[in-house]
């Protein structure tokens, strides 16, 4: 079976119409379109299809293994959980937090975001409502940069070529491909900030959030 036929079997395990997977994954339907009639190859959106859905690339690729990625694991099986650190994020000021020196109040055992890399607090109104002040969001780290969601909602760390800040907004494109648009969700937080992609120390991207009472 090709790697087109494997995308038309997952997009139905999906159940998304080619429009639909495009959206989701910011491209145009054509995009997927050609991968599907085999005019393309998958290469353009292997990382994407991970990110968004933790597609299994080798599976994509070459057909082996499974369809997902087994990216959580049973509670049981992990002796603490992922750390919960109560800062607000515009005082972390190390490059990325696996240099954040505090110490987690507490870890947080909740399956559906057990492979993230932190909870945060979210602190002010800025990207009200699709998070709340008092709401716990989960971030995972992202490690290729150059592969982002658009539209998502992400942690971003900053060096000093753009005021070493650390922010939570929405990530989108910015005509020059060495830029991105940062966005608050808030429409009364007008005004985007332009970052330079180079200046991005660390990102990671909100798999979601939990209120105090979930855990």
């Amino acid at each position: 079976m090709s790697e087109n036929n494997r995308l038309r079997i997952l997009r139905g395990m999906l159940k998304l119409s080619q429009q639909e997977l495009a959206r989701e994954l910011g491209r145009k339907q054509g995009s997927v379109s050609d991968i599907e009639r085999g005019r393309n190859k998958v290469d353009g959106i292997v990382e994407l299809l991970r990110l968004r859905f933790n597609v299994n690339p080798v599976w994509l690729k070459e057909g082996t293994g499974e369809v997902f990625i087994r990216k959580i694991p049973d509670v049981e099986d992990r002796s603490s959980g992922v750390p919960y650190f109560n800062v607000a994020m515009s005082d972390i000021e190390k490059t990325s937090l696996n240099e954040f020196n505090e110490d987690p109040e507490y870890y947080v055992n909740f399956r559906p975001f057990n492979d993230c890399t932190a909870y945060l607090p979210v602190y002010g109104d800025s990207m009200y409502p699709r998070y709340a002040n008092g709401d716990l969001i989960a971030v995972k780290e992202v490690p290729n940069t150059d592969v982002i969601l658009w539209g998502e909602a992400y942690l971003v760390i900053t060096n000093s070529s753009s005021n070493a800040m650390t922010t939570l907004k929405l990530l989108f494109e910015h005509p020059d491909n060495s830029k991105i648009i940062l966005r608050a969700s808030n429409p009364n937080f007008r005004g985007d900030t332009i970052i330079e992609r180079k200046s991005i120390s660390a990102l990671y991207i909100v798999k979601g959030k939990v209120t105090r009472t979930h855990i």
